[in-house]
């Protein structure tokens, strides 16, 4: 078996110019940044051979008064390497509230070589009494683009 790798620039080329479902050349890459929906971005930095990846997510909306800070997020990538569009997860330690966030999802490539992250996710926040469990968690969706 013979392994070899082509710039994302070639690979994205390719993608564009032929039809991905008669390539397997198409497959998602996590690194780089993304935005959603709502203004948000995120960083994933490169990941390492057991799939797993670090960056920042700085959020364009929060349900707080308080000046939003850049926060570090930690995740994992199903089977790095292995399929054309990746299951991964990864969770947010936000800087500026007392919450945290679980984001679960899968990247996409489209036939032009759009990629999109089609994400769930969980926000728990701290409450101060067990009878307020019913209230700290929020449950959404997020879908973001590649923007490098």
């Amino acid at each position: 078996v013979v392994h070899w790798e082509l710039p994302r620039s070639c690979l994205l080329l390719l993608c564009f110019l032929l039809p991905c479902p008669a390539l397997l050349c198409c497959a998602c890459d996590l690194q780089g940044l993304w935005r959603n929906e709502l203004g948000s971005n995120m960083t994933i930095s490169a990941m390492n051979t057991a799939g797993t990846f670090s960056g920042s997510y700085h959020t364009a909306v929060a349900a707080t008064n308080k000046q939003t800070l850049v926060s570090p997020l930690q995740g994992v990538q199903q089977h790095p390497g292995a399929k054309r569009h990746p299951m991964f997860s990864f969770t947010v330690q936000w800087q500026f509230s007392d919450s945290t966030t679980a984001f679960v999802g899968q990247c996409f490539v489209d036939h032009r070589g759009k990629e999109t992250l089609e994400t769930t996710w969980l926000l728990r926040e701290e409450v101060l009494s067990h009878k307020d469990t019913w209230k700290a968690t929020r449950v959404g969706t997020s879908t973001f683009i590649r923007i490098k």
